[in-house]
């Protein structure tokens, strides 16, 4: 048996003001929490027991999961009383562990989109003997992130800061937020304090001696941390690039869920996503998009790249251009919100009082 632990303790804050009310793993993507995706593909993948790490939010997640039978495996919850990092967080999550002490645990990070094939990562770990495995995807820019080259057969040996210089850039692969640990690995990690796997764990296992091995699995990957991620996880998620068994429906250019109502001649295009009891009314275009339960969406309104809250209200002729508003607010008619704009959760902006040109587009 493969045990997981699941890291979605969290608070979120690239996310607000999505993640006021709702921790990150639990927004809806492609119409479900998006933490019941990564569930449905550990259990495909063969995982049967998985400890969910929590801390914001935390009475949340097993009301909604409770004992993970439904994904047919067998959920735990261990909260953390106060953050206690990556690190911290796994070492704290490890005593409702079952594994032996050379068995190998996965660890996921809970803001993770991918099409990492798991039970590959868990088999090169297996081959190689090794005391930590761990998933690396390569990007076309990697200085947003911490590097970690390898030899020539896949061991890691070095993890870098983000590099400041291009000569720093040393590789494309970053670290891509899955891992497999020997079980007594994880027992080595510092209780009762803050840890951060990436800083303090890995360096100094590495330092130590310790075999790390890495696995380039360049297949989609997406970290869900920002609202312009986000929305376009959850379209990729529907449009079908993005791999999960738990999309609840045919996978294609618009997802509806039960009890939504859109009318005939509104446009729903690119992944666009309708939760339920929402209300899109006629001549609305919306691309792209993620409209949570109770939002309204009245005529005219043209929608692009944003993330509507639950009973959100958007008004006739408003335009949103990569914009988050988030739950409850209401956003008059005739207004125009472009990207990077955050509606904060129930606030009310009146008929056209937010422009970028000096009318409608």
């Amino acid at each position: 048996m493969t045990e997981a632990i699941l890291l979605v303790g969290g608070k979120g804050t690239r996310l607000r003001p999505v993640t006021v009310n709702t921790p990150k793993p639990m927004v809806r993507a492609a119409g479900v929490p998006f933490l019941t995706h990564q569930l449905a593909r550990a259990a495909a993948a063969g995982v049967e027991h998985v400890v969910l790490a929590t801390s914001y939010l935390a009475e949340v997640f097993e009301p909604h999961f409770g004992d993970g039978s439904a994904l047919g495996l067998h959920l735990e919850y261990v909260t953390e009383r106060e953050p206690l990092g990556t690190g911290g967080a796994i070492r704290n999550a490890a005593t409702r562990l079952r594994s032996g002490a050379d068995e190998p645990v996965l660890v996921f990070n809970g803001d993770i989109l991918t099409g990492l094939d798991i039970r590959a990562l868990v088999r090169t770990h297996a081959a190689g003997g090794a005391d930590v495995s761990l998933h690396l995807t390569r990007v076309a820019d990697p200085r947003a992130y911490g590097l970690v080259p390898t030899d020539a057969t896949g061991r890691v040996t070095a993890f870098l800061e983000k590099p400041q210089t291009p000569e720093e850039i040393v590789t494309d692969q970053i670290n891509a937020g899955c891992y497999v640990f020997r079980r007594s690995v994880i027992d080595t990690i510092p209780a009762g304090r803050p840890v951060s796997v990436e800083r303090e764990t890995f360096p100094d296992l590495l330092a130590a001696g310790a075999h790390l091995q890495g696995m380039v699995d360049s297949t989609y990957w997406l970290d869900l941390g920002t609202p312009e991620a986000f929305v376009r996880g959850s379209a990729d998620l529907v449009l079908g690039r993005a791999p999960s068994p738990a999309v609840p429906g045919r996978c294609g250019d618009r997802l509806v869920l039960p009890s939504a109502v859109v009318a005939a001649d509104a446009k729903l295009t690119g992944g666009t996503v309708v939760g339920e009891g929402a209300r899109v009314a006629g001549g609305a275009r919306i691309s792209g998009s993620t409209i949570l339960p109770g939002a309204v969406v009245r005529p005219g309104a043209v929608i692009t790249d944003s993330l509507v809250g639950a009973r959100a209200h958007v008004g006739e002729r408003t335009v949103l251009t990569g914009a988050v508003i988030g739950d409850g607010a209401f956003v008059g008619p005739d207004n125009e919100l472009r990207a990077g704009t955050r509606i904060w959760c129930d606030a009310r902006i009146p008929a056209g009082a937010v422009r970028f040109s000096s009318d409608v587009a």
